[in-house]
């Protein structure tokens, strides 16, 4: 009975996928695009062409002429720019090192939207937390006037899901120090390499709390400092110059491949075209917006599909998504469908999930034989899209969730350490299959993809 049934399975896999109102051939699409060079050619553009694009900078705005350039010649249409101002953070100097006995450099990087410790160096004994919650716990009298050291580890995973929880230490560490008095923080990287590169990120400040200088230590460094204070007290010298210098202008770049029924509603895709200042932002994100891209390429030379598809490279993800919530006040009046980006580098997609709604949970089903033959499962959770297309999805929007396999994202997640040659093109290739036959099918389904209600979806 059991061989049976599997035999049943692995037939019903087999078949051709159920017609569609649609002029595109799913199959054909998919494993055409399995020879992809397209997402291949944006990244290694976009990373060697421009290099680190730091939200809000001079490097970004490069960024953005880059892309309409690129857009533009690609085919696509209604190509433009949407500005919008925000705070720019800059890093300056950044120094750490141990005093007395054991004198040594220790490697550090300024947290996104840091303070500054003051025009000098400052001096002052470590106060130790092995986790964000024995900090939070801890006495006002045990930090005031020290340098705060929060040290917790999280692991690899393929689905990243320990850096919800670790990040913490980076978002809200600083704040907490902050209202403790703390003199500076230094917490351990959120990250699971072994390299000496500190992995920055941004940290978030409540209103009326005093910015203070903000850093992480490499994975090595971090370690090193907790073998030091098990031997006694550690007092270090720091110097952080971070600050902000203003408002500036930063904005979202945006293409379509118009569809024939502009009642069926928007599909909008992308990624994030800033990067950290650090690396390069291969992985973080010029990946994203190349997969998505060459994705809507391939649908687009095709033929029309029956639902718009919008692509858009966002501006200032990093510091805290200002692009997707410029987008979606600019967009609020125009009916999107569905909403899904690609930020979780180049390795190759392993599950998909949706949220949809009931009438159109058939997509699903499309969707799953479609991505079978790519090595990638259903999932059991539901998608909730990312920093960038949420605030879109929060208003009642559809959701598609690719899932790429994170076991070593975290490895080079925002160092210097992201860089193209971190991309692998096979699984590049993959990635923009997936999204390719993802796109064929919901840009041409016949069900109506309506508002989901609360409570409803997957």
């Amino acid at each position: 009975m059991k061989k049976r049934i599997l035999l049943a399975a692995v037939a019903a896999l087999a078949l051709p996928l159920p017609a569609l109102a649609q002029t595109h051939d799913v199959v054909a699409l998919r494993d055409a695009a399995l020879k992809d060079d397209l997402a291949w050619e944006i990244t290694e553009g976009l990373t060697t062409e421009i290099g680190q694009r730091l939200a809000a900078t001079e490097a970004e705005a490069r960024a953005r002429a880059w892309a309409v350039k690129k857009l533009t010649a690609l085919g696509f249409k209604n190509v433009h720019i949407e500005t919008y101002k925000m705070p720019l953070w800059e890093r300056g100097i950044e120094t750490a090192e141990v005093l007395g006995g054991s004198a040594q450099k220790l490697t550090i990087a300024a947290l996104g939207n840091s303070g500054s410790t003051g025009p000098r160096p400052i001096e002052a004994e470590v106060a130790y937390f092995p986790t964000l919650a024995d900090l939070q716990a801890a006495p006002a009298e045990a930090v005031k006037g020290k340098i705060v050291f929060v040290s917790n580890a999280m692991t690899a995973t393929q689905d990243g899901s320990q850096y919800g929880y670790y990040g913490a230490a980076r978002r809200a560490g600083p704040n907490i120090a902050s209202t403790k008095g703390a003199a500076a923080i230094l917490i351990r990287s959120i990250g699971t390499d072994y390299h000496r590169n500190p992995h920055t990120g941004v940290t978030n400040w409540a209103k009326d709390v005093k910015p203070i200088g903000a850093a992480a230590l490499s994975l090595p460094d971090a370690e090193q400092l907790e073998r030091l204070l098990k031997r006694g007290p550690v007092k270090l010298r720091v110097q952080i110059t971070a600050g902000m210098k203003g408002e500036a202008e930063s904005g979202n770049v945006i293409a379509e491949v118009p569809g024939s029924d502009p009642a069926a509603g928007i599909i909008l895709i992308g990624g994030h075209l800033d990067s950290w200042d650090l690396g390069t932002g291969a992985i973080d994100d010029a990946a994203g917006v190349a997969i998505t891209t060459a994705a809507a390429k391939r649908i687009m030379d095709a033929g029309q599909p029956r639902r718009t598809i919008r692509v858009v490279w966002f501006g200032a993800e990093e510091p805290g998504g200002f692009g997707g919530a410029a987008y979606a006040r600019a967009h609020a009046n125009e009916r999107h469908v569905l909403a899904q980006e690609s930020d979780f580098g180049a390795d190759r997609v392993w599950k998909f999930e949706t949220n949809l709604p009931e009438g159109a949970k058939p997509i699903a089903d499309r969707l799953a034989k479609a991505l079978f033959p790519l090595g990638i499962s259903r999932g059991r959770g539901t998608a909730h899209g990312g920093t960038d297309v949420g605030p879109v999805i929060n208003t009642g929007v559809g959701v598609i969730d690719l899932s790429q396999n994170g076991l070593r994202y975290f490895d080079y997640h925002h160092t210097p350490d992201d860089t193209l040659d971190k991309i692998d093109p096979e699984q590049l290739r993959q990635n923009v299959a997936a999204w390719t036959a993802m796109l064929a099918i919901a840009a041409n389904a016949p069900e109506d993809i309506g508002p989901i209600p609360k409570g409803e979806g997957e």
